[in-house]
């Protein structure tokens, strides 16, 4: 049988046809089922001059250091206190009664926090694994663990998992002494993995990191920025409270953006790429 010569020509078209570029992936879009409300129990809020920082606490990390920056903040101990040293892409401190980074409370120090332990009931979200570890998120807060497939081998089923120190995470100030943070708590304006499972991590910043980003410099500042009032979000008089929602990272609308900031990012992506939009 003879070859048509019409299809001969339309297979050769084909051959010759470039392959088409696979399409970029869309930035994904958020309904108000993929968002999670913030305990107001475990919210911080800090009012600056330059405007008002919203910290979500964990407990569930850092037990200690939380009860201890709520205590603190119910007594009003931080009300007035400066922003007494900050670094510009580095952090900001603040918490310390003589301004200087020598003050403390009065409550006496609090032992180290710096790792935790991760089972399976843990909520935690893997984005990135490698070399024997997960890196993810527990609510709002970038951790790093051991990887999940160590859980069997370990007596209480558990791993050890411990915070990443991406931009907006709120850590324990300290001095030499693992076991010597008291009030004064940092605020991270960038990414630093120095300090990673060298201090206590116990928060993240879902309101207000431009704020914290707007801090006056130095070390002391020239001008330190004041905390004019740190309070509790649920101690807050009704008509003061606000409603903090956050994109609950354990949600397939999570998974999508982790997916979409990896093909942006290539080989160079960490869980610090991952903005976590929040509501208002």
């Amino acid at each position: 049988m003879k070859h048509s010569p019409i299809l001969a020509v339309a297979a050769l078209a084909l051959l010759a046809a470039p392959a088409q570029a696979a399409k970029p992936p869309k930035a994904p879009i958020f309904t108000a089922s993929d968002y999670r409300t913030a305990d107001p129990q475990n919210l911080l809020v800090i009012d600056t001059e330059k405007g008002r920082i919203i910290v979500e606490m964990y407990p569930e990390l850092a037990p200690t250091a939380v009860a201890r920056i709520k205590t603190l903040a119910r007594a009003k101990f931080y009300d007035g206190l400066t922003f007494h040293r900050v670094v510009d892409d580095f952090m900001a401190q603040g918490g310390d009664p003589k301004g200087d980074g020598t003050g403390s409370s009065g409550y006496g120090n609090l032992k180290a926090e710096f790792t935790f332990r991760r089972g399976p009931e843990t909520a935690f979200t893997p984005a990135l694994s490698s070399q024997g570890q997960e890196d993810g998120f527990f609510k709002a807060m970038p951790v790093r663990s051991q990887s999940s497939d160590l859980m069997i081998m370990m007596a209480d089923g558990k791993v050890p998992a411990w915070g990443l120190w991406c931009p907006g995470v709120a850590g324990m100030a300290r001095t030499g002494d693992p076991d010597s943070a008291d009030s004064q708590f940092f605020l991270m304006r960038g990414f630093n993995d120095g300090l990673e499972a060298k201090y206590t991590s116990f928060g993240r910043v879902l309101v207000g990191l431009d704020v914290v980003r707007s801090l006056a410099l130095g070390e002391p500042p020239p001008h330190p920025d004041h905390m004019k009032s740190v309070r509790v979000m649920a101690d807050l008089p009704a008509d003061q409270q606000t409603r903090v929602q956050v994109l609950d990272t354990t949600s397939a609308a999570f998974k999508a953006l982790v997916a979409y900031d990896k093909t942006q990012h290539g080989g160079s992506f960490s869980v610090c790429d991952v903005q976590l939009p929040t509501l208002p």
